[in-house]
């Protein structure tokens, strides 16, 4: 395989866009595939997404769109999936033809609901990807700052350093920066569970605790990060990298991030339906709290954070009361 080859952006929100802003600065043209014609419609008249991160322009004669899943993949040798992960088996349900000769790349934070397995094992499991050909886009970095060029990190794992080293060249410009990684699983579920501790931040922040509070509730965050993959991965990993603390933090804290804003009106007092109508986006850290608690029905590692969130979220637990007992724990 001949990487990267030509790419294709598979989704159309803001992750998505602003992956493409980053890939067109080293690529001649890509692919784009969103679900809707009519965003593609829109998108090709106005020369940006009509509905997220409007304000990047795009030169429409690089770019080819597809609406039809089968058709880019077709004609793409490398995929990146930057879908939320509740639809990515709704998108994947219409596909017909084979993954197994392309090389894919998944920017999704999250674990695919009902299957509860990371992106990288479910695209292993049902559509035969080698592990040699997956990577996994990781933070820190939020799209709305790559929108304005601010300067900003990404991590590529891959169990192939020197594909690694391809795409990291791929993904690196004058305002992105780059690293490689070979712990695939731990950096994906890294990037799970800081949307779980950002909508916990998020709720502590609408129910008026401090900046000091905040920094020994991420300090617990990371402890309790840390020991969760450890169980589930052993691996030689710092836990302080960028991958892992650095994407915490820019989630946890910034005011581009959803899983922080989802849980600052849970805080605030808006049920989970109300939040989740009005955001309109989705907060991944949701479903991955779910997936991780009944992972972790395997494991069972002690994580009070995560099954406080939990009882907010599934069991309708009081915020206010749940937090409360959660700072008992904390140190």
């Amino acid at each position: 395989m001949n990487l990267p080859g030509k790419i294709a952006i598979m989704g159309g929100g803001s992750w998505a866009t602003a992956i493409a802003k980053i890939v067109m600065t080293t690529q001649n043209e890509i692919n784009w595939y969103m679900r809707r014609p009519e965003q593609i419609e829109e998108f090709s008249n106005y020369r940006h997404n009509p509905y997220y991160l409007t304000g990047v322009k795009f030169d429409i004669s690089k770019v080819t769109f597809y609406s039809k899943i089968n058709d880019v993949v077709r004609n793409s040798d490398t995929l990146i999936f930057a879908t939320p992960s509740p639809y990515l088996k709704q998108h994947l349900r219409r596909l017909r033809g084979k993954l197994e000769d392309k090389f894919v790349i998944s920017a999704i934070k999250g674990i695919v609901p009902d299957e509860n397995v990371l992106v990288s094992d479910y695209f292993s499991k049902f559509y035969k990807v080698p592990i040699e050909n997956m990577a996994v886009l990781g933070g820190p970095c939020h799209a709305e700052e790559v929108a304005l060029e601010r300067l900003s990190y990404l991590s590529i794992a891959c169990q192939n350093t020197e594909n690694a080293q391809v795409f990291a060249s791929v993904f690196k410009n004058h305002y992105v920066k780059t690293s490689i990684s070979n712990d695939v699983v731990g950096i994906e579920y890294a990037s799970v569970l800081k949307n779980v501790y950002a909508i916990v931040s998020g709720i502590c922040h609408g129910l008026k605790y401090g900046d000091n509070f905040q920094s020994i509730l991420i300090s617990n965050s990371i402890i309790e990060m840390n020991r969760f993959i450890d169980a589930v991965k052993p691996f030689d990993r710092n836990i302080c990298d960028s991958a892992y603390l650095g994407d915490l933090l820019v989630t946890a804290y910034s005011r581009f991030s959803r899983n922080r804003i989802f849980g600052t009106m849970i805080g605030k007092g808006y049920s989970v339906k109300t939040a989740q109508v009005e955001m309109e986006m989705i907060a991944e850290g949701y479903f991955g709290t779910k997936c991780i608690k009944e992972i972790n029905e395997i494991y069972k590692v002690d994580m009070p954070i995560l099954d406080t969130i939990y009882s907010i979220l599934y069991e309708r637990k009081s915020p206010m009361l749940a937090i409360r007992r959660l700072t008992e724990t904390f140190k």
